[in-house]
């Protein structure tokens, strides 16, 4: 039961999803079924089932042991959070595997439900519907790269193409090539000639999926000293990356910064893991490279929305959502960023459709720092806004937003800027936040961050790139000299004659 917090969104109700995968098994659960999923729990146990499985058959017997402990305790953990219904999926591993059925009778038993083995076209399909629902939109080519298969399928915005399952998951590699990478590049090469499509994705993005290249694009962090530790649409330069994904390949990785924090039992696949993505880079030619971390377990779950919730847009969801866990007033929330939009069309200023949906997202979570210290606001929201769980946002998205809510508590100031923000956001975006930033300040000091007020402030064009904003006769007591001087702010910045006035 929630009924005792707030912190939680009151119509939702947990769910648990267990990946049998052939390296790792997890359990996630689900605050529910939403078009941004939240994750409330999240374990996962490296047990290896496909280790060695090229060799015998048959899944690692004291990995199928280890395995058998930890669902108990998942089946558990997803009771305690009052987590249902319980889904269980399997893959590669047990589906390949000659005592495959009987693993999965036996962890059924212990779960108590159902296990959903997937054909590989049905893993490559849920993989492509976990690329859908967290970019807006996708366009490229998805590979979701596991222990025991490659799973390649294109996507163009909600349209799924052509896809194929290929045995080149790490531990199968490690496992078929006797821990030769050179041997591995061969495998891969031959294989990927039967991903025709892969042509087809000249130009596009190659869209990152699973444990492995997400360990290997965590390192590559850490080599560059990339300054967000965010994983999801974090891009790899395709040229950028080669001397990297060469020194991984070739095992070349203690010298690595940051080698240290991925797991031993990951770190022995990432030279198969880079090997594999060399070799698609080669075959398909893509013009960048963008991690995601949505995956099958997100497929399945946007499979289960209806088409109105499949629709949304999940940034503008999520934002949405924490606006009403976090903002003294979500009404006040959106109007914000309906006016704000209507706002910039009546001074004549475009925004790109992608700035416009960061706007509105900037302006939904523009009042979730309140309960800080006044002088800590900003960064707070900064923090919250760069480092959230969100999707459907790349990164220069996320310093944009973040910048808007800096300026908006903190001031138009330059140097309020961290070296970190100034490297992820482009000019276009920081000029863009500070205007945004200005247009909150004045705002705010006129809505007291409640509700009713805005959408009756109205924009009169007074001249060439002269504009007075006018507030309605009966709040004339809303006037003074500190909205005033904000004004006088925001037009600097906005480089017009911008004024407040009371209507006559």
């Amino acid at each position: 039961m929630i009924g005792d917090t707030q912190g939680r969104l009151q119509d939702r109700r947990p769910l648990s999803v267990i990946d049998i995968g052939s390296n790792s098994i997890r359990l996630v659960i689900y605050e529910g079924i939403a078009r941004s999923p939240t994750v409330l729990f999240n374990e996962k146990m490296l047990a290896g089932l496909g280790r060695g499985i090229v060799s015998t058959g048959r899944l690692d017997p004291e990995a199928v042991t280890r395995s058998m402990a930890e669902f108990r305790r998942f089946r558990a953990l997803s009771e305690q959070a009052g987590a249902d219904p319980l889904y269980v999926i399997a893959t590669a591993a047990a589906r390949e595997a000659e005592n495959g059925p009987d693993f999965i009778r036996r962890a059924e038993d212990v779960l108590g439900t159902g296990v959903r083995v997937l054909s590989g076209r049905e893993e490559a399909y849920y993989s492509a519907l976990g690329v859908i629902s967290g970019f807006h939109p996708a366009d490229g080519i998805a590979g979701d790269l596991g222990g025991g298969s490659l799973e390649l399928i294109d996507v163009a915005g909600e349209k799924i193409g052509e896809g194929i399952t290929l045995p080149l998951g790490g531990l199968r590699l490690q496992d078929l090539t006797k821990n030769s990478t050179a041997e591995a590049a061969k495998v891969a090469r031959r294989e990927l000639k039967r991903a025709d499509f892969l042509e087809g994705g000249a130009g596009r993005t190659f869209y990152a999926v699973g444990g492995t290249w997400r360990n290997l694009a965590r390192l590559h962090m850490n080599a560059i000293g990339y300054p967000l530790n965010v994983m999801h649409h974090y891009e790899m330069s395709v040229s950028g990356s080669a001397a990297f994904l060469a020194q991984v390949a070739n095992g070349e990785m203690d010298r690595i910064k940051g080698i240290e924090r991925i797991s031993k039992s990951r770190r022995a696949l990432l030279p198969y893991g880079a090997v594999v993505l060399q070799e698609i880079v080669r075959a398909m030619k893509p013009a960048r490279i963008i991690v995601s971390a949505l995956g099958v377990r997100e497929g399945f779950l946007y499979e289960l929305l209806d088409k109105e919730r499949q629709a949304q847009d999940p940034l503008l969801s999520a934002a949405d959502e924490l606006a009403v866990l976090r903002s003294r007033s979500a009404t006040h929330a959106r109007e914000l960023a309906r006016w704000t939009g209507e706002t910039l069309a009546a001074l004549g200023i475009a925004e790109t459709a992608d700035e416009a949906r960061y706007r509105e997202a900037a302006c939904l979570l523009a009042d979730i720092g309140w309960r800080a210290h006044p002088e800590y606001r900003g960064t707070q929201s900064l923090n919250i806004i760069a480092h959230a769980s969100f999707i459907g946002v790349d990164h220069p998205g996320r310093a944009f937003m973040a910048l808007v809510n800096l300026f908006r508590h903190e001031g138009i100031y330059d140097d309020v800027v961290s070296p970190e923000m100034r490297a992820l956001v482009t000019p276009q975006y920081l000029e863009r936040a500070k205007l945004i930033g200005a247009l909150m300040r004045v705002v705010y000091l006129l809505s007291a961050s409640m509700p009713g007020i805005i959408p009756n402030l109205r924009w009169e064009k007074r001249g060439d790139r002269a504009f007075t904003l006018t507030i309605p006769a009966d709040k004339a007591g809303l006037a003074g000299e500190r909205p005033e001087g904000r004004m006088a702010t925001l037009a600097k910045v906005a480089g017009m004659d911008l004024k407040l006035a009371v209507a006559g």
